[in-house]
């Protein structure tokens, strides 16, 4: 090993003291229970999230549909590649249940991607959202959705379900878009995003996320958010990769907190009405205490 490739190994491997967070156990561990009970998973688990102490111990959880296993193999990624399971039609009544059952005020949805299937998941997404209004009609409900390869009868359903916020995540800048994800490309998912602007409701939030920490730098992250302000995305959120393992994209850097608060200030700048920038941040996140921020304005 050379001295430069034994560098790199030492970045993903000393995690900075921010990353070490503490929370009730017993909190967590009943939360898991409960949703292991109704055969759901969060993305606070399957994507192995910094945050999980924090949220499932406040009694919140953002959902995943349509099983554990992603059709996609993105490299910076921890959620399962491998054979998708059936759809399961009772999945969203039991996502509605939870909801109800944990007193929800907002709700967040994803999902794996689903290549496979016809309508590439579209339709559990627009049933769960029914579900979950037809149960709890006070909760706000955001989804944060693959690029559906950026067909627009699959963005027209979800559309049409009427989410408070529509959310699907850049993920990182033009140059290392095809370096991490798979399938997936930078001006699809701009497209997506700005489909979305222009055809759901007025009151819908369009909202996204990237992370820091891949090789990106500042030009490049500033002209992303002059992309996303020019298809008027709404809400932006900023966070640190962590490499999940050892054949996950290799961490470049653990990004200083004054980059986080130069990037916040540069995208406030750019008009957006909500910008979320910490390492801790992920793409749900806090999303209850966002909208409420926009609402309350």
């Amino acid at each position: 090993m050379t001295k430069h490739e034994h560098a790199n190994v030492s970045v993903a491997t000393k995690k900075p003291t921010w990353l070490k967070v503490t929370y009730d156990q017993k909190k967590v561990d009943k939360m898991e229970d409960m949703l292991k009970g109704m055969k759901l998973n969060t993305v606070c688990a399957e994507a192995n999230c910094p945050n999980l102490g924090e949220c499932l111990g406040s009694g919140t959880a953002s959902f995943i549909i349509l099983g554990p296993n992603c059709t996609r193999a993105c490299r910076f990624c921890d959620i399962p590649h491998g054979n998708p399971q059936e759809v399961d039609l009772f999945e969203p009544l039991r996502v509605a249940q939870a909801t109800k059952k944990l007193e929800l005020s907002h709700v967040v949805v994803t999902s794996v991607d689903r290549d496979d299937l016809p309508d590439l998941g579209a339709d559990q997404f627009v049933r769960t959202i029914h579900a979950i209004r037809e149960l709890n009609p006070d909760t706000t409900i955001e989804v944060l959705t693959p690029d559906f390869q950026g067909r627009t009868d699959c963005l027209d359903k979800v559309i049409a379900a009427k989410p408070d916020v529509f959310n699907h995540n850049m993920e990182t800048v033009r140059s290392i878009t095809p370096k991490v994800r798979n399938r997936a490309t930078y001006d699809c998912s701009l497209g997506v995003l700005k489909y979305v602007k222009e055809h759901a409701p007025k009151e819908t939030y369009v909202k996204t996320g990237i992370m820091l920490g891949l090789g990106e730098k500042d030009d490049e992250v500033y002209q992303l958010m002059d992309d996303l302000r020019a298809v008027d995305v709404d809400f932006l959120t900023i966070g640190q990769y962590v490499q999940p393992g050892p054949k996950n994209y290799r961490l470049r850097e653990w990004v200083p907190m004054e980059r986080y608060q130069k990037y916040y200030k540069e995208a406030m700048s750019r008009g957006f009405k909500f910008v979320a920038s910490s390492p801790l941040v992920r793409s749900s996140y806090k999303a209850k205490e966002e909208l409420e921020s926009v609402y309350n304005k």
